[in-house]
């Protein structure tokens, strides 16, 4: 029996293979040091995790409306005009299964047969694969170092074609922790502009910034842009919760319907009770969020210092999320035959930045702790001299 073409066309995941590989060696008593994991390592915070318990005790363990209860979707307009200067009514919010989840349903939605969408590279792995699922097909821009790994106003427009449906844009990025500013989203949305081109904003990132570095929202710049883009975010890196698999997204009211539509025939929606816990995110205490970014902020220094004086390694310095993307080009290895050496002599997880488009870098996460990321550097360093 033959199975359905859109599924033969997929990759699997390296980054959750590479994860699993990981995990699966320290299983056998292996010291690993692993800077793979795409998830913060702190705890969800308790007032968080209470509040879900409470929803439980409390006999909400039934269906909820598909798009998300009422009140998470206040909340998050309600968060969405004090963060990002956004008017998206509760009408024009889907809360879906993660901001992964959230990101397929507006292709789904907007994406057919044929039709092209724009990825900067280095990407996230899941977008060209998205694409693919709605039939429609990636088109890479190749990124470099030279503009901190982010798409030009000119290249977006050299990518373009009569076929061009959306561009997707990730800021703060993953893999590279690129944060876009207010006037290179200007130029950018000034191209999509002129041919009415969608624009997929995935700000899941947008609570870890650094070095005084503020995230901007492209609908926000003008009603235009608004009516273009789709802004997408989640609860799983802000807050700790991706086991939670909670995510939203705001559209305009077409689209966030169609998007509703899809939800209703695929999930349902939502874990009932977890969006309880959403909800107290949104509305309780912020403090763990600061704690957790100022972290994560003196492990990026370090692993930026560590890296940036070992020889033929380059990087731009991420000014948001909690990876660093480092160029090993100079050692004349692909970057799947670096990093499985790294891991089968040194016992050191990163991810080939083949997965994100770009075989000349490596990613790695500091979603780890300080004495972890010390010893996997001192390893990563010692194998870089012995090439």
């Amino acid at each position: 029996m033959s199975l359905a073409h859109r599924s033969t066309i997929l990759s699997p995941s390296l980054t959750l293979g590479i994860d699993s590989k990981a995990k699966a060696m320290k299983a056998e008593g292996l010291d690993v040091c692993s800077f793979a994991a795409g998830e913060p390592d702190f705890d969800t915070p308790d007032h968080i995790k209470q509040a879900c318990i409470a929803a439980i005790n409390a006999g909400m363990t039934k269906y909820t409306p598909s798009a998300g209860i009422p009140e998470l979707r206040q909340a998050i307009s309600a968060k969405f005009k004090a963060d990002n200067d956004l008017d998206y009514p509760a009408s024009q919010i889907i809360v879906s299964n993660g901001a992964k989840h959230s990101c397929l349903n507006a292709i789904l939605a907007c994406v057919g047969e044929g039709d092209e969408v724009i990825i900067p590279a280095p990407y996230w792995l899941s977008y060209p694969e998205m694409v693919r699922i709605a039939g429609g097909e990636p088109i890479i821009v190749q990124t470099s170092e030279e503009n901190g790994w982010k798409m030009t106003a000119d290249e977006f427009q050299d990518a373009m074609s009569p076929r061009t449906k959306m561009v997707i844009l990730n800021s703060p990025g993953n893999p590279t922790g690129a944060v876009y500013t207010k006037e290179e989203l200007e130029e950018l949305g000034e191209v999509a502009l002129s041919e009415d081109i969608l624009i997929l904003s995935d700000e899941i990132y947008e609570k870890l910034t650094y070095d005084d570095v503020k995230h901007v929202s492209i609908a926000s710049l003008s009603k235009e842009l608004y009516n273009l883009t789709i802004t997408v975010n989640g609860f799983s890196k802000a807050y700790a919760m991706t086991g939670w698999r909670l995510g939203y997204l705001g559209a305009p009211e077409h689209i966030a319907k169609a998007i509703d539509a899809i939800q209703s025939h695929s999930t349902s929606g939502c874990t009932s009770f977890a969006q309880k816990g959403a909800l107290a995110a949104l509305t309780g205490d912020q403090s763990p969020l600061e704690d957790m970014r100022s972290e994560f902020d003196i492990r990026r220094q370090y692993m930026v210092d560590r890296l940036s004086k070992i020889p033929k390694v380059t990087l731009v310095v991420p000014q948001g999320a909690f990876y660093v993307l480092a160029n090993i080009s100079g050692f004349g290895l692909t970057s799947t035959n670096f990093a499985d050496k790294l891991l089968s002599k040194h016992h050191v997880a990163i991810v080939p930045g083949i997965a994100f488009g770009d075989d000349r870098t490596v990613r790695l996460s500091y979603a780890t702790s300080l004495d972890v990321i010390n010893k996997g550097l001192d390893r990563f360093e010692a194998f870089c001299k012995e090439l």
